[in-house]
């Protein structure tokens, strides 16, 4: 398979089947049929943004390894077009594919401020953190027109709830007003995905994401500010990555991240084909010896399932990553930690309650 067959500027290679519908494509044909009508290649449109209107917008997070309760989506889908996601899956459940359509048609959440002022107002809801982009990056592109997540964190803020962000995109630190203010009352975390120390890796890996260079500088601006910062090296790719770990910490550690997490990539469901495909075009030389690799961190699988072991991996290889990153703590970032998030204030500040100030 040659580079040449490689698509540019996309994660996904290809479109997949849905598993849940055999019909599921009928909307992406619609509308590759117009463009083709309208003279346009179909594969190189621009991403489609469809306005949605749930009924819910807070989740609560049954998964007992991604260290958090509850998370709010504002987008489904994610323009970033990372090849090894998790949250492709979910895309199926809208009758979409987990390939190319996760990354080009984007399901904006219209009503999500609104449902969560509604949320927060529930007489029963006691604060708890919740994590914006528990499933796609809340920051990707089109936030920058939308403002929906900069909308979010003002209702966080004006109810004093802790909130938690995961974000592989600089423009987090648009909203810099915001958090510096939630973090004087310690109500706020952010977490900063950097996956690679190589730009070219991350051009192939994360192709619609900020460069290392922003997100490193990022890092540098909201420790700066006073906003706890967490490093994510997730996730850790073997023969892609891997030697970058202590690089990675020591990087992170001198930008004034005060911790950084880790997890070892697994390719669920339909990601496996999509990452395998994208792996011998992008990489054809080492596409075998990732591959096994992978599957020697989970039990000869691409997957592994099982709560607990899920996201750090078994065996030799996945113990090998482990002890490198506790090594990398211990020596970049002693006696380096993250406070847990306050959830007092909020009883004084919930919609509907009378401020005792």
């Amino acid at each position: 398979m040659s580079n040449s067959e490689h698509i540019k500027g996309r994660g996904a290679q290809k479109h997949v089947t849905n598993r849940f519908s055999e019909h599921s494509h009928e909307v992406r044909d619609d509308f590759l049929n117009y463009c083709e009508k309208e003279g346009d290649d179909p594969e190189n449109n621009r991403t489609l943004f469809l306005e949605t209107f749930p009924k819910t917008i807070v989740n609560k997070v049954e998964s007992p390894d991604v260290g958090m309760g509850y998370s709010l989506n504002p987008y489904q889908g994610c323009e970033h077009g990372c090849v090894y996601c998790y949250a492709r899956n979910s895309h199926e459940y809208w009758g979409y594919d987990a390939g190319l359509d996760f990354e080009s048609r984007i399901l904006v959440k219209k009503n999500a401020v609104e449902l969560l002022e509604t949320f927060l107002a529930k007489k029963n809801w006691k604060a708890h953190p919740i994590v914006l982009s528990g499933n796609t990056d809340c920051y990707q592109p089109v936030e920058k027109k939308l403002e929906i997540t900069r909308q979010l964190l003002q209702v966080f803020q004006k109810y004093r709830h802790p909130v938690g962000i995961i974000t592989k995109n600089a423009l987090v630190t648009r909203d810099l007003d915001i958090l510096k203010d939630l973090a004087k009352d310690n109500l706020v975390h952010v977490n900063i995905s950097v996956t690679s120390l190589e730009e070219k890796t991350r051009q192939l890996l994360e192709p619609r994401t900020a460069t290392i260079k922003k997100r490193l500088e990022a890092v540098r601006q909201l420790s700066d500010a006073g906003i706890p910062v967490r490093v994510m090296a997730a996730p850790i790719i073997p023969g892609i990555n891997a030697h970058e770990i202590l690089p990675l910490i020591k990087k992170s550690a001198e930008y004034g991240a005060k911790s950084v997490g880790y997890t070892v990539v697994r390719l669920n469901g339909a990601i496996a084909g999509i990452f395998e495909d994208w792996l011998r075009k992008a990489l054809p030389d080492r596409a075998d010896k990732v591959l096994h690799q992978i599957a020697e961190c989970h039990d000869g699988k691409l997957n592994d399932s099982q709560f607990g072991r899920r996201m750090r991996g078994s065996g030799e290889f996945a113990a090998q990553i482990k002890a490198q990153v506790e090594l990398g703590r211990k020596r970049f970032l002693p006696n380096q930690q993250i406070e847990p998030l306050n959830c007092e204030l909020f009883e004084q500040f919930r919609p509907g309650q009378l401020s005792l100030f």
